[in-house]
Protein backbone atom coordinates (compact mmCIF):
# COMPACT_ATOMS: atom_id res chain seq x y z
CA UNK A 1 0.00 0.00 0.00
CA UNK A 2 3.28 2.81 0.94
CA UNK A 3 4.15 1.50 -2.53
CA UNK A 4 1.26 2.61 -4.73
CA UNK A 5 0.85 6.20 -2.36
CA UNK A 6 4.77 6.73 -3.59
CA UNK A 7 4.22 6.50 -6.65
CA UNK A 8 1.00 8.07 -7.12
CA UNK A 9 3.00 10.95 -4.92
CA UNK A 10 5.68 10.96 -7.48
CA UNK A 11 2.94 11.39 -10.32
CA UNK A 12 1.57 14.24 -8.33
CA UNK A 13 4.69 16.15 -8.41
CA UNK A 14 5.51 15.59 -11.94
CA UNK A 15 2.13 17.17 -12.85
CA UNK A 16 1.97 19.93 -10.22
CA UNK A 17 6.15 20.69 -10.47
CA UNK A 18 5.64 21.72 -14.43
CA UNK A 19 3.92 24.96 -15.32
CA UNK A 20 3.48 23.18 -18.91
CA UNK A 21 0.95 20.79 -18.10
CA UNK A 22 -0.95 22.79 -15.17
CA UNK A 23 -4.31 22.82 -17.39
CA UNK A 24 -4.90 19.17 -18.75
CA UNK A 25 -3.90 16.13 -17.47
CA UNK A 26 -4.10 14.61 -20.98
CA UNK A 27 -1.78 17.24 -22.40
CA UNK A 28 1.30 14.91 -20.52
CA UNK A 29 0.42 12.15 -22.56
CA UNK A 30 -0.50 13.99 -25.75
CA UNK A 31 3.05 16.20 -25.45
CA UNK A 32 5.31 13.25 -25.29
CA UNK A 33 3.86 12.34 -28.55
CA UNK A 34 1.19 8.99 -27.04
CA UNK A 35 1.06 6.30 -29.14
CA UNK A 36 -0.62 3.01 -28.48
CA UNK A 37 1.82 -0.09 -28.49
CA UNK A 38 0.36 -3.79 -28.86
CA UNK A 39 2.15 -6.74 -27.79
CA UNK A 40 1.28 -9.70 -30.61
CA UNK A 41 2.02 -13.17 -29.64
CA UNK A 42 2.60 -16.01 -31.32
CA UNK A 43 3.70 -15.10 -34.73
CA UNK A 44 5.42 -17.49 -37.22
CA UNK A 45 9.14 -17.33 -37.32
CA UNK A 46 8.82 -16.66 -41.14
CA UNK A 47 7.02 -13.01 -39.98
CA UNK A 48 8.81 -9.66 -40.86
CA UNK A 49 8.12 -6.40 -40.24
CA UNK A 50 6.30 -5.57 -43.20
CA UNK A 51 3.85 -7.91 -42.94
CA UNK A 52 2.94 -7.46 -39.37
CA UNK A 53 2.54 -3.71 -40.19
CA UNK A 54 0.43 -4.65 -43.30
CA UNK A 55 -1.58 -7.17 -41.56
CA UNK A 56 -2.51 -4.35 -38.84
CA UNK A 57 -2.86 -1.22 -41.40
CA UNK A 58 -6.55 -2.14 -42.00
CA UNK A 59 -7.48 -0.49 -38.55
CA UNK A 60 -5.23 2.94 -38.63
CA UNK A 61 -1.92 4.72 -39.21
CA UNK A 62 0.52 2.06 -38.04
CA UNK A 63 3.37 3.89 -36.61
CA UNK A 64 5.89 1.02 -35.69
CA UNK A 65 6.00 -2.56 -36.67
CA UNK A 66 9.13 -4.45 -34.89
CA UNK A 67 9.56 -8.00 -34.40
CA UNK A 68 11.67 -9.45 -31.98
CA UNK A 69 14.68 -11.29 -34.03
CA UNK A 70 16.94 -14.37 -32.38
CA UNK A 71 20.28 -12.94 -33.09
CA UNK A 72 22.13 -16.93 -33.72
CA UNK A 73 18.89 -18.36 -35.85
CA UNK A 74 18.21 -15.13 -37.38
CA UNK A 75 14.44 -15.61 -37.34
CA UNK A 76 11.99 -14.33 -35.37
CA UNK A 77 11.39 -15.21 -31.17
CA UNK A 78 7.45 -15.69 -32.23
CA UNK A 79 6.42 -12.16 -30.60
CA UNK A 80 6.50 -8.57 -31.60
CA UNK A 81 5.07 -4.84 -31.15
CA UNK A 82 2.67 -2.63 -33.03
CA UNK A 83 2.85 0.67 -32.81
CA UNK A 84 -0.55 3.06 -34.01
CA UNK A 85 -0.96 6.34 -33.94
CA UNK A 86 -4.50 6.68 -32.13
CA UNK A 87 -5.44 4.73 -28.93
CA UNK A 88 -8.97 3.74 -30.72
CA UNK A 89 -7.46 2.55 -33.77
CA UNK A 90 -4.85 0.00 -31.37
CA UNK A 91 -8.53 -0.86 -29.61
CA UNK A 92 -9.80 -1.96 -32.56
CA UNK A 93 -6.83 -3.68 -33.56
CA UNK A 94 -6.37 -5.84 -30.64
CA UNK A 95 -10.42 -6.34 -30.76
CA UNK A 96 -10.30 -8.04 -34.19
CA UNK A 97 -6.89 -9.38 -34.67
CA UNK A 98 -7.19 -11.40 -31.28
CA UNK A 99 -6.87 -15.21 -32.21
CA UNK A 100 -6.65 -14.62 -36.11
CA UNK A 101 -4.70 -16.24 -38.16
CA UNK A 102 -1.18 -14.82 -39.41
CA UNK A 103 0.74 -16.38 -42.10
CA UNK A 104 -0.60 -19.72 -40.44
CA UNK A 105 -0.10 -19.00 -37.17
CA UNK A 106 -2.55 -18.20 -34.30
CA UNK A 107 -1.92 -14.69 -32.71
CA UNK A 108 -2.63 -13.50 -29.38
CA UNK A 109 -2.62 -9.61 -28.95
CA UNK A 110 -2.68 -7.28 -25.55
CA UNK A 111 -2.09 -3.94 -25.25
CA UNK A 112 1.62 -3.46 -23.69
CA UNK A 113 2.08 -1.88 -20.26
CA UNK A 114 4.31 1.05 -20.26
CA UNK A 115 7.91 0.19 -19.94
CA UNK A 116 7.46 -3.34 -20.96
CA UNK A 117 9.04 -3.17 -24.60
CA UNK A 118 12.52 -4.07 -24.67
CA UNK A 119 15.00 -1.40 -26.40
CA UNK A 120 17.49 -2.18 -28.90
CA UNK A 121 21.24 -1.43 -28.68
CA UNK A 122 20.41 1.46 -31.32
CA UNK A 123 17.70 3.16 -29.00
CA UNK A 124 20.23 2.83 -26.26
CA UNK A 125 22.91 4.53 -28.49
CA UNK A 126 20.35 7.48 -29.47
CA UNK A 127 20.01 8.22 -25.96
Amino acid sequence: MAASNLGGSILKYVYHSSSLYNKNPGQLFFFRGFASTLFVKGISFSTTEDVLANSFAQFGKVVEAKVMMDSVRNRSKGYGYVTFAEEDEARKALTVMNGQLLDGRVIFVDKVRPGSIPRTPSQAADE
